[in-house]
């Protein structure tokens, strides 16, 4: 425990670097290590919203097909080890030591003063641990953005944009046109695209396609879907019709990200990753993706969403209109600065009971004391139907919900991954 202990130590102290695109120093740290990116077949994974989501339908899928799937996403919720999976089972925590000590003893032979971030070295671990496990295919999820992201490196047999919204404009731009070129960004030569973004975004997609010889296979135009009831959807696609499929995760947004991996199925099975229909029923019925409208209790009931932009934030209020209207709703709602917090409140408080802000325990945490004067204003209190709490951390809310709820009640927990993995790790204590 403490070999792993020093070595999160280190990996999180890389963190002082930021966030640093460009491709350079990722490719440097995978050329010392023999590139096993270069043995590796892969599926890229971008877009604004569904990333993890696409990525753990694929994962359940190909794995009941038999085939051995690495998974690598990010952030994690509860435990470092979630970001990196081969067919679901996470990696082992002395093969995060292992691996750890092994890249880093190859940096500092070479350069013991290179600079590199937390992103870099960890999608470097990633990519060596699926080339030693053997595995048949690896879903490679972009941490931001997609042109200078740091798995950009991979040269996959599919790129998926699953679609484009406003989201981390400080590093991507802040209009839809210029956040969709650095998602487009992950389009290589002749390598086919599966994409669910719309109007600009979707123009913008397939121009940077076009340019690249890549054939580009879109939701609505190539490849649909019908919700048949709820968690149950028909498939029509580029050769497969799929009816009755039954999704074992919550939302009709899963219809979609299930639409883009289904598609993806058919793009990478003539280039030599067969998948079978009945895989397809068997992943998707069995399929568990952590904090996407995750109920973790029952009485109350408790459900954790990551909704972090106002794209996802909208997806859940569409959910929260037509599932559990009968309960009373008590929001707990901690988000990053960096976020477009108040249309993610415009979206929700409307639809609860009850709010309580508070705060994860980070730096890049909003300060509920930001979110007092903004909540009291007259726009947003008009939408106040109900009280409003505020609380310094997760636990102090999580508590404050605890005395609020009756057994029949509704606890919603969103705004960041941050806040609901904080959540998560600590709602045993008190509930």
């Amino acid at each position: 425990m403490k070999a792993y202990n020093d070595t999160l130590g280190y990996l999180y102290n890389l963190e002082k670097f930021g966030i640093v695109f460009g491709l350079e120093n990722i490719t440097w740290i995978l050329d010392l290590i023999d590139n096993p990116h270069k043995k590796l077949k892969t599926v890229h994974i971008g877009g604004t919203n569904g990333k993890g989501s696409v990525a753990s339908i694929l994962s359940y899928i190909l794995k009941e097909n038999g085939y051995c799937v690495g998974k690598y996403t990010s952030p994690h919720l509860v435990s470092f080890t979630e970001r990196i999976t081969v067919n679901e089972e996470e990696i082992k925590e002395e093969e995060i030591v292992e691996l750890t000590a092994f890249i880093r003893e190859k940096i500092e032979r070479k350069d013991s003063k290179r600079f590199f971030t937390f992103f870099d070295f960890t999608t470097a671990l990633a990519l060596e641990y699926f080339y030693r496990k053997n595995i048949d295919v690896a879903l490679i999820e972009v941490g931001l953005g997609g042109r200078l992201d740091s798995t950009n490196v991979i040269e996959p047999l599919a790129s998926i944009i699953t679609n484009v919204g406003i989201d981390h404009t400080e590093h991507l731009g802040n209009n839809i046109m210029d956040i969709a070129r650095e998602k487009a960004g992950i389009i290589k030569n002749g390598t086919p695209v599966i994409t669910g973004a719309e109007d600009i975004a979707g123009r913008v997609i397939e121009e940077f396609a076009e340019h690249h010889n890549s054939p580009v296979y879109k939701l609505g135009r190539d490849f649909s879907y019908e919700k048949k009831r709820d968690r149950v959807m028909t498939y029509r696609g580029l050769n497969k019709h799929l009816e009755d499929i039954f999704i074992n995760l919550q939302g009709d947004h899963q219809f979609i990200n299930t639409a883009l991996a289904l598609c993806a199925t058919e793009v990478i099975t003539p280039l030599g990753l067969h998948v079978s229909d009945e895989s397809i029923y068997r992943g998707l019925s069995h399929i568990k993706w952590h904090g996407r409208l995750e109920a973790i209790s029952e009485k109350p009931t408790i459900i954790l969403d990551g909704a972090h932009n106002p794209g996802g934030i909208r997806v859940l209020s569409e959910f929260l209109k037509t599932h559990y209207t009968e309960k009373k709703k008590i929001l707990i709602f901690g988000v990053m600065k960096d976020k477009e917090y108040k249309k993610m409140l415009e979206e929700t408080i409307p639809l609860v009971d009850v709010t309580i802000i508070t705060k994860p325990d980070m730096e890049r945490a909003l300060s509920p004391e930001v979110l007092k004067p903004l909540i009291q204003s007259s726009e947003l209190n008009e939408l106040n139907r109900a009280i409003v709490f505020y609380t310094q951390n997760v636990k102090d809310a999580l508590e404050k919900a605890r005395d609020i709820a009756g057994d029949n009640d509704l606890i919603l927990i969103t705004g960041s991954l941050y806040t609901i993995g904080e959540a998560k790790r600590i709602i045993h204590e008190i509930f």
